[in-house]
Parts: structure tokens; C-alpha cells; sequence
């Protein structure tokens, strides 16, 4: 399905990892030891709800501090996230509601109780709230709350379908169905892209057939972060001395909701400062982090137009380079036409090499098997005997086992905060570091290289034809 974020403030997927939110980020909890809030947060707590927030809600030291650091605003609306998420909160945080006085407060709680919503609860308190709450700012945040509700009741009904429709294993019938679920997201979260601009340019060549290139690919990194700067700084001073012929991005190129516009004052801060000192074309593809955003794919569509180093003719396409085809893949909005496309274009290739690279994992020892990758999407990479599938996600590097000749990477070391990863028996490779991928390709071998940021070769896979 299409993983969205929601309205929540983006500093609640680290505070409340280690509580109900651990199922969305579905990353190994912190081992660190859970603490009370400290007293510095809690007397910035509004005080009808201090003492729900100090008797329920434990995190680590590290978290703690970085959320001292957080407007008050903004650290408000995360306790009552937190607390939200809770089943037990709901009853006082329901009446909470109709008591609070503040209209600022009053659309925390709304937008705090999401999970209580979205699980099917009574929302006849959000349709009150919705048509006769004194303050129109109220009404309003209510009445989004209650489309996501009844978009997420409607998903509801199509899980069902979607249940009997695996069951009996008829996968074109499951896709349709998350088709349609994918659409009803980006109605949900007011994406805007237009169909037309999901349409792929026929295949294009960057370098010619007989050529051996040098390809640089690294997901999950538009953060801003010093471990973003650091990552890149590493892959300027490799290109140095082994230069790269071009780029892939593996998405979530921009947190936490993408890019604005193609005119986003971030494209120079965490993009071109960055990466065009290598002075390199590079091929994206967008991540969940880049869907998140209402204008966020038309922007980064778009902005190929203003950027000699950044393109993106369309959310999917194909191109080649040297002795290698690469397939660029819309993972998190993938849908039948996609997957028809996908088919018929690697029919048609002649590579000696093709790589499918997209943000979403089939196999990751952090979230384990992707069943609806798995079901629609690995046939097709077997069925033409794709070498290679790359993807971001997940935040480390990895090799997993090989599935026919469909061998697996993730790299999304790329800046973004680590994520652990769990026993899996599909593990070759696996380091919980920030770094990129080489890939180094010719008419007889093709190497995948995990590289770290000082420069040193982490691990090196390579396949012979």
C-alpha cells in the first residue's frame, strides 16, 4: 500500500518510536533505557494534561533532549500525539475535548486522537466539531479529520476485497485494488500530480554501448543533517579519483514531505551544494518521504527543466548506459500500468546488463519481506532475468540472497537517521553506517561496491556473464 505520512508533526516518528508508533516506522526499538519525561518538558505542558503525559509516556535520554530543543507548540501537539496513540488515553482525551477552551488545543486533541479515529471509533464528536465548533480553525481541521476517517473506512472495505481476492490468488484483481487504495491516499493527503506527467519518455541513451561506466546510487538522504553533508562531502571526494559517469537516487531525496516547488529554497541547500560540485547528470526516483507532499512529485519532475544535474522525466523510465539498462521504478505509487510498462520495456531490452532500482525493499533484514513487491513485481524481475534490484528505505547498507538472477541491494545510508536491522536468513551483507553504492559495469562483469563515508570499500559483490 502507499505509505503516506499524515498531518502528525515529523519529530513524533522519533518521539513515539518506542510506543505505538513502532508499527509505522517499523524500525528496532532504541535500546537505550525508557525514562519519565523530564520535569523541563512536563512544566511545558499544558497543566490539564501534565499528569496523563507524566504517568504514560517514558523515552530515552537522546529523544528527551531533542525534544527539549522543539518549540512549545510543536512539542505539545507530540504528547498529545503520543498519547493519542494510546487506547487507553482515548476517553480522556474525549473529554478533554469538549472542555478545552483553547482552540489551539482543541485541534491537538483532534488531530492527536487520529489513531482513535481512523480505527473505526464513533466520529460523531469530529462531526460536532466539524459544523458547530466556535472556532472555524477547529471546524476545519475537524472536517479533514473527517476525510481521512471515512477515506480510511473505505479502505477498510477494500482490504476485504483485497483479502479474497489473495486468497484465491488472483493477483490481477489484488492490484486493482491497491490501485485504487493508492488513489483514495493521494486524495487523502491532497497530492496533485497530473496522469500525463506519470508518462514515461521512450528510452534514452547517457553513454554508449561500448563504454564502461561508473555509476554512483544512494537513497534516504535530503535532510539537511551533518551526517547528509558528511555522506556527500565522501561521495565528491571519491568521484575525485574514481569519477562517476552519472547518478541514481533511490528517493526519499527530500524530508520529510518533499519539495514544495521547483523554486523550494532546499533544492540549493540540499541538493545542489551538495551533489552538483561533481558535476554529473543524476536519474531519480521518488521515495514516500517525496509522495508525502502534495506537490512534492510535480516538483521534482519539474525541476529537471532548472537543473543540469537533477532529472526526472517522469516517476518511471528507462535508459541506457554502456553495456547496462536501468529501469527507474515508482515503488510507493506502483500500480498496473506501471507493472505493464516495467514488462514490456525489459522484453524488449538487449542489455547485457538490466537494473531495476526503486525506494521500496523487496527483501530488508529491517522490515523484513515486502509482500506486494513480492507478489507483483519480483516475477517480472525473474521472468526477464533482471541482475540486480536497488533500493533506499531503509536506512543502512545490505546485500540479501538472490532469488534466481535477481540479486538484491539496499543503500539508503544516504543521511537520514540509521535504522537497525533484525536475524533475517536472507542476510549476506548488512552494516548499520551512512554511505553510497558504485556500481562498476563493463560487457563481462558487473560489481556492486558499499562504500563508507571515509572512503574505505565497505563490500564488494560481483557477477560475471
Amino acid at each position: 500500500m502507499l505509505r503516506f505520512f499524515s498531518n502528525r508533526p515529523v519529530f513524533l516518528l522519533s518521539l513515539a518510536s518506542s510506543l505505538s508508533l513502532i508499527s509505522v516506522a517499523q524500525v528496532t526499538p532504541h535500546k537505550s533505557p525508557l525514562l519519565p519525561l523530564s520535569e523541563s518538558i512536563l512544566m511545558r505542558i499544558p497543566a490539564d494534561y501534565r499528569a496523563e503525559a507524566q504517568a504514560k509516556i517514558k523515552q530515552t535520554e537522546e529523544i528527551q533532549q531533542q525534544a527539549e530543543k522543539m518549540p512549545d507548540n510543536e512539542l505539545v501537539a507530540t504528547i498529545l500525539h503520543v498519547l493519542g496513540d494510546m487506547p487507553s488515553e482515548s476517553t480522556f482525551l474525549l473529554d478533554r475535548l469538549e472542555k478545552e477552551p483553547s482552540a489551539a488545543l482543541r485541534i491537538d486533541v483532534i488531530r492527536g486522537l487520529e489513531k482513535h479515529w481512523q480505527g473505526g471509533q464513533d466520529i460523531s464528536a469530529l462531526e460536532h466539531h466539524a459544523s458547530s465548533d466556535p472556532d472555524v480553525t477547529v471546524s476545519i481541521a475537524a472536517a479533514e479529520m473527517l476525510k481521512e476517517a471515512r477515506i480510511d473506512s473505505l479502505n477498510r472495505l477494500l482490504n476485504a476485497r483485497l483479502g479474497s481476492a489473495v486468497a484465491a490468488g488472483d493477483i490481477h484483481s489484488a492490484g486493482l485494488v491497491l490501485d485504487e487504495q493508492k488513489l483514495l491516499q493521494q486524495t487523502r493527503y491532497g497530492i496533485g500530480f497530473p496522469s500525463f506527467m506519470r508518462m514515461p519518455p521512450p528510452l534514452f541513451s547517457v553513454a554508449p554501448a561500448d563504454k564502461p561506466i561508473r555509476v554512483l546510487a544512494f537513497g534516504d538522504f535530503g535532510t539537511g543533517s551533518a551526517a547528509q553533508k558528511q555522506t556527500a562531502a565522501a561521495m565528491v571526494a571519491y568521484h575525485k579519483t574514481h569519477p562517476f559517469d552519472f547518478g541514481l537516487t533511490l528517493g526519499d531525496n527530500f524530508y520529510a514531505r518533499g519539495m514544495n516547488s521547483p523554486d523550494d529554497p532546499r533544492w540549493q541547500t540540499q541538493w545542489e551544494q551538495l551533489y552538483s560540485p561533481m558535476h554529473i547528470p543524476f536519474y531519480a526516483v521518488l521515495g514516500n518521504h517525496d509522495w508525502s507532499g502534495a506537490d512534492s512529485p510535480a516538483a521534482e519532475v519539474l525541476y529537471s527543466a532548472k537543473s543540469q544535474s537533477w532529472h526526472m522525466p517522469a516517476p518511471y523510465y528507462t535508459f541506457t548506459a554502456g553495456s547496462v539498462q536501468f529501469f527507474a521504478f515508482d515503488t510507493p505509487a506502483v500500480d498496473e500500468a506501471e507493472l505493464k510498462w516495467l514488462d514490456e520495456e525489459l522484453g524488449k531490452s538487449t542489455a547485457q546488463w538490466k537494473i531495476v532500482y526503486g525506494h521500496y525493499h523487496i527483501y530488508s533484514a529491517t522490515r523484513g519481506d515486502n509482500k506486494e513487491l513480492i507478489a507483483r513485481l519480483l516475477p517480472i524481475l525473474k521472468k526477464h532475468n533482471v541482475d540486480v534490484y536497488l533500493n533506499g528505505h531503509d536506512h543502512n547498507l545490505q546485500e540479501l540472497k538472490p532469488e534466481g538472477s535477481v540479486h538484491f541491494f539496499v543503500s539508503g545510508g544516504g543521511g537520514a537517521g540509521l535504522y537497525e536491522m533484525n536475524p533475517y536468513d536472507r542476510s549476506v551483507f548488512r552494516q548499520k553506517v551512512n554511505g553510497f553504492t558504485v556500481l562498476e559495469a563493463d560487457s563481462k562483469t558487473l560489481a556492486i561496491c558499499f562504500i563508507g563515508t571515509d572512503g574505505s570499500e565497505l563490500y564488494r559483490r560481483t557477477l560475471t556473464k
